[in-house]
């Protein structure tokens, strides 16, 4: 056995490494962790203890997190909440309690091996989910506020099943029991909460007025781990104690600091965490008991996923939801593998079922990565009736772009692609909008907004928008995959169609640009073009100058508005014949222009701008003189509609 600090480098190393390897795979780096647990453990080198150090250790991982969890949640949302965490929470524990205790008795379990059992399966994973749902950010969203939800009360539940198992195998009176330890726990949470309201702020006030990161910090830490040993010793899990002290710190205005300081200590903990989840899987007992364990590994995520997805019905009326909800919450958890731990200490359960129990709840943490990931195509698919809507979007698409032309067809409905939508409607453009969400297109459509279901990166779908008619198509969410297939089948149906692109920041703008986007619009710059104008003037800057300044900085990004920004002072342009606009014209086999450099047709005598010339995909931005036209090239030009007619001339397209 390794020493000490030659196990924690070992640990770091593999894990280092793990880590690496899984992102470069797109997998969650969680599954490296969980790698590195099985490699250095029993299955492995055997180089991992299973001491309980080890494991107290790795369990701070999981206060820390339900901190972070707590740093979300005010007491007035969590009082939002109080349907999802005490109805829908409650029904899912004590209705897998009893499935899995009816499952018990039909394989040979009495009452109470079969109940306590049942609280284990009960349990799912808060620290895998939360992660996921974090990374994702989800954690507000409709799935993740019910899965969140269940999870506090599931970690509530913890408290009395860790009582309950105990009287199970001593057969003590249990109602006393528990009604002594609910006692406890309300004294307890009740003085958290109206002490910790009282006596925390004014607290974090003489703290933080001393002016060091160092002592903040340490109080940080003083609070988060001082309530999670009050929770402890009255007979609540540590991490409801942290939970509830993130809760109280997001009162103030301290949370976002707070969030930043304990961020390192929660990622390290939690990677220690997930690698003992690895140490305590042993690849014989799967092997050796492969038909228990893929059996009750199947039951687990069927029947925990068919019933959260019923229960939610119930609370929600998405069905893409209720399933999201289901596949969040279809693993075991760890608190799970501490009640079944715990179970077996009493010889409540056969050797052989524990040891299945325990490879099926950790074989199903290791596939709620891949259920998260990929629930929200599966919910749309089987719950939104996608394949159904798609047949049914495609026939209504081409009703409704028949008899449109020089249109523009929208990518996207949510916030940008609505906000587009009515300066579009405002300034008379036609437009088709398509969206692959049911229950958006259900609402917008019901309220008389020009939307339809469609998935835009499917050919078909294009087709039926009229894109070889269309003026222009917009991708107005900014999910890089996804826009690339857009670009990929827009240029594919119709090369000369210009595409504009919206992102998040200009990390992928290289990317999109040599797809064969027109423009890309990054948030961020016209984010900070906005922060600085407002900057500006509040520093004392003429408006004039700032107007300037906006005007220089866009025309230098985008190349097909340059001398389009016009200060406030300026007239409003009216329609008119020295009124300019764009056009894409592609290069057919056989025209007079190609084989020709630009310099020789000569377009400039036109007044025409020669914005770009897009090659097999890639968009070359300024052309010089040289550039010999070639086929299939497509040109952006800019001008008068006389001078664009004359240029078709000179190229000649006729």
């Amino acid at each position: 056995m390794p020493s000490t600090l030659a196990l924690i480098l070992l640990l770091l190393a593999a894990a280092v490494l793990a880590t690496t390897l899984f992102r470069f795979l797109r997998l969650p780096a969680l599954l490296g962790y969980v790698a590195v647990g099985v490699l250095l453990g029993p299955s492995g080198f055997n180089l991992a203890p299973q001491d309980t150090q080890t494991r107290s250790l790795a369990e701070f991982g999981v206060v820390f997190l339900m901190f972070s969890i707590g740093l979300e949640f005010s007491l007035t949302k969590l009082k939002t909440m109080r349907n999802l965490v005490f109805g829908l929470g409650s029904l899912q524990v004590l209705l897998t309690m009893l499935l899995a205790t009816a499952l018990g008795l039909a394989v040979g379990l009495d009452i109470g091996a079969g109940l306590a059992l049942g609280g284990a399966l009960a349990m799912s994973s808060t620290a895998i989910v939360v992660k996921l749902l974090t990374e994702r950010n989800e954690l507000s969203a409709p799935h993740g506020r019910r899965i969140v939800g269940v999870l506090l009360f599931q970690d509530l539940a913890v408290v009395p099943l860790l009582i309950y198992i105990p009287a199970l195998a001593s057969g003590e009176d249990m109602a006393e029991a528990m009604l002594y330890a609910g006692a406890k726990a309300i004294l307890a949470l009740g003085l958290i909460l109206v002490l910790g309201q009282r006596l925390l702020r004014p607290w974090l006030h003489l703290v933080a007025a001393r002016k060091s990161s160092e002592l903040f910090m340490l109080n940080v830490l003083l609070i988060t781990l001082g309530l999670a040993y009050i929770t402890d010793l009255a007979g609540l899990s540590l991490a409801l104690g942290a939970f509830v002290a993130g809760m109280l710190i997001s009162e103030t205005e301290y949370r976002y600091q707070v969030e930043s300081d304990i961020r390192p200590f929660r990622d390290i903990l939690m990677g220690l965490f997930f690698v003992t989840i690895g140490v305590r899987l042993d690849v014989a007992i799967v092997v050796n008991q492969l038909p228990d364990t893929l059996t009750m590994l199947a039951l687990l995520i069927l029947v925990k996923l068919v019933l959260v997805t019923v229960l939610t019905r119930r609370f929600s009326d998405d069905w893409g939801v209720a399933l999201r909800t289901g596949l969040g919450l279809a693993q075991a958890g760890e608190f799970g593998l501490v009640l079944l731990a715990l179970a077996g200490d009493y010889q409540l359960l056969p050797t052989g079922i524990q040891q299945a129990a325990l490879a099926a709840m950790i074989l199903s943490m290791l596939l709620a990565p891949f259920l998260m990931l990929h629930g929200e195509k599966l919910s749309r698919r089987l719950a939104g009736g996608a394949w159904l809507e798609q047949a049914k979007g495609v026939h209504e698409i081409m009703q409704k772009s028949f008899d449109v032309s020089k249109h523009v067809i929208l990518c996207g409905y949510g916030r940008s692609g609505q906000n587009l939508a009515r300066i579009l409607e405002a300034e008379g453009v036609p437009f088709i909008a398509l969206d692959d969400d049911p229950k958006r297109v259900h609402e917008a459509a019901a309220a008389g907004d020009n939307v339809v279901f469609g998935d835009c990166t499917r050919a078909e779908v294009l087709i039926a928008a009229g894109i070889n008619r269309a003026r222009a198509i917009v991708v107005s969410f900014a999910h890089t995959p996804t826009a690339l297939k857009v670009l990929a089948t827009a240029h594919r149906l119709r090369p000369s169609a210009p595409v504009i692109v919206r992102t998040l920041d200009e990390s992928d703008l290289n990317r999109l640009l040599e797809a064969g986007a027109m423009e890309v619009i990054p948030e961020v710059l016209e984010g900070t073009l906005m922060l600085g104008s407002q900057t500006l003037l509040m520093a004392g800057v003429s408006l004039g100058s700032v107007l300037k300044r906006i005007r220089t900085m866009r025309e230098a990004r985008y190349s097909t508005l340059r001398g389009y920004f016009k200060g406030l002072t300026d007239e409003a342009e009216e329609e008119s014949a020295s009124q300019e606009h764009l056009a894409s014209l592609r290069m057919e086999a056989g025209l007079s222009g190609v084989g020709r450099t630009l310099g020789e047709i000569d377009l400039e005598s036109l007044r025409i701008v020669i914005l770009a010339v897009r090659r097999h995909g890639i968009r070359a931005t300024e052309p010089t003189p040289d550039t010999r036209l070639e086929a299939g090239d497509i040109v952006v030009l800019r001008g008068t509609q006389e001078a664009l007619a004359g240029a078709k001339l000179k190229l000649g397209i006729i």
